[in-house]
């Protein structure tokens, strides 16, 4: 499948741009400004886009450890919004969380879909995507479970851990990595085609 994820190589030694993506496979989102960001989401009115509030370790992100951008408003628990790196321009997702007290904490514990991290009950969160266009605004929705806190590029880097032990895998860091991407680029592209 061809992705659309609009990635660029990371600088080489001499400053130059890399272009032999199999010496390795190092990949950067390309810094988005907050004007970006705001303006990148397809499913959300800009009422709500002027609202939100952007993540609050914005100025410290590395971002070519950042594979997309995901946050829980800080002063709207029930809102969420996801940055995709896409094309020419980036791509942003409104998600929602349930309200009251439906949960997932009935599991065990639960796989995230994206970095396929294992974490404890309440880990991983059911969010809901209202599709772009006619259908989201009659109530049409894409769901996807995926960490609670959307760092997903911490946990495949080993940046940050689940209280869980994860099951053993033959796969290299960087291939993990690769497989995040993968994954995301799928819910996008399904998730663009769900407004036809």
């Amino acid at each position: 499948m061809k992705g659309f994820l609009r990635i660029r190589p990371s600088a080489s030694v001499d400053g130059g741009p890399r272009t032999d993506r199999t010496a390795r496979p190092e990949w950067t989102m390309l810094e988005l400004s907050p004007e970006e960001i705001r303006s990148s989401f397809v499913n959300c009115p800009k009422g709500e886009t002027r609202r939100m509030h952007l993540p609050t370790t914005m100025p410290l992100l590395d971002w070519e450890d950042t594979d997309f951008l995901g946050w829980v408003d800080p002063k709207a628990p029930n809102r969420a919004y996801l940055v995709v790196d896409a094309g020419e321009h980036p791509i942003g997702v409104a998600l929602r969380l349930p309200n009251g007290n439906r949960t997932t904490d009935y599991f065990t514990s639960m796989t995230c879909s994206f970095c396929v991290t294992v974490h404890p009950a309440g880990g991983v969160r059911l969010f809901s995507a209202p599709k772009p266009g006619k259908a989201g605004r009659q109530g049409d929705t894409v769901g996807l479970y995926v960490c609670a806190d959307l760092a997903c590029p911490l946990y495949v880097r080993g940046k940050r851990e689940s209280a869980l032990i994860q099951p053993a895998e033959t796969i290299t860091r960087e291939e993990r990595v690769q497989r995040l991407r993968v994954n995301v680029d799928r819910f996008a592209t399904r998730f663009l085609r769900s407004a036809d």
